[in-house]
This record gives C-alpha cells, sequence and structure tokens, in this order.
C-alpha cells in the first residue's frame, strides 16, 4: 500500500472537480475523512479514485455539446418529485390507524397498572 499525501491529494481533487462543476468543492475533513459538499464521508484513498473519475469525465466532458447537460438535467429534476409525492402517502396511511384511539400498547399497560399497586410502566 502506498503513502498517500493528504495535501496533494487534496489539490489535485479540488483542481478536478472544479474543472468538471464550474465551483470549487466544500471539503470538511473530520478524523480521517472527508465530506465532500456535505455528502457521504469517504477515506482519502477514496478521494484519490474520485479524483482519476472526474479526471476521465472532464476529459469526455468537453466533446459534448450543451444541449445534451440540459436535457440530463430536465430528468433529474423530475424524478425527485413523484418520489416526493409517494412518501406523502404512505404518512397519511400511518396516520388513520393511529386516529381510532385504541393501542395494544395502552390497553396492556392499563391493565398492568390496575393489578398491581404502586406498579408503574417501565422507561
Amino acid at each position: 500500500m502506498s503513502k498517500l499525501d493528504k495535501d496533494q491529494v487534496i489539490e489535485k481533487f479540488t483542481q478536478a472537480y472544479t474543472s468538471v462543476n464550474g465551483k470549487a468543492p466544500s471539503l470538511v475533513a473530520k478524523g480521517g475523512w472527508y465530506s465532500v459538499d456535505g455528502g457521504k464521508n469517504v477515506r482519502l484513498a477514496v478521494l484519490a479514485e474520485m479524483t482519476e473519475a472526474l479526471g476521465k469525465s472532464a476529459t469526455s466532458e468537453p466533446k459534448a455539446t450543451t444541449a445534451p447537460k440540459s436535457a440530463a438535467k430536465a430528468p433529474a429534476e423530475k424524478a425527485p418529485k413523484p418520489a416526493a409525492e409517494k412518501k406523502a402517502q404512505p404518512a397519511a396511511k400511518k396516520a388513520k390507524p393511529a386516529s381510532k384511539g385504541f393501542s395494544v400498547k395502552s390497553f396492556w399497560q392499563d391493565n398492568v397498572l390496575s393489578k398491581l399497586f404502586g406498579a408503574r410502566p417501565p422507561r
């Protein structure tokens, strides 16, 4: 396993990220883990791999025209909207059974407390 120089890896990653995305990344280092733009925490070796991947995509991106980029962004924006609607529906379904007023947990707690004087529920 080769030793990676932290400063060199971060500098190369910043350059590659800036060339691809047009803005500098927000890198947060904490305990040997690095978070890029508030995303998933990764180790330094993964940052080096991401630099290589960004370098490959940077060389292939200038060949593409601007029209496919805008077409690629449009479906990505449409995808989260149906997902958000689906998340809202199950939340409404969960609220209906709770609104009936009867719960097994409260029934069992009342049953145990009524039989034993001085008893109290756990927690």
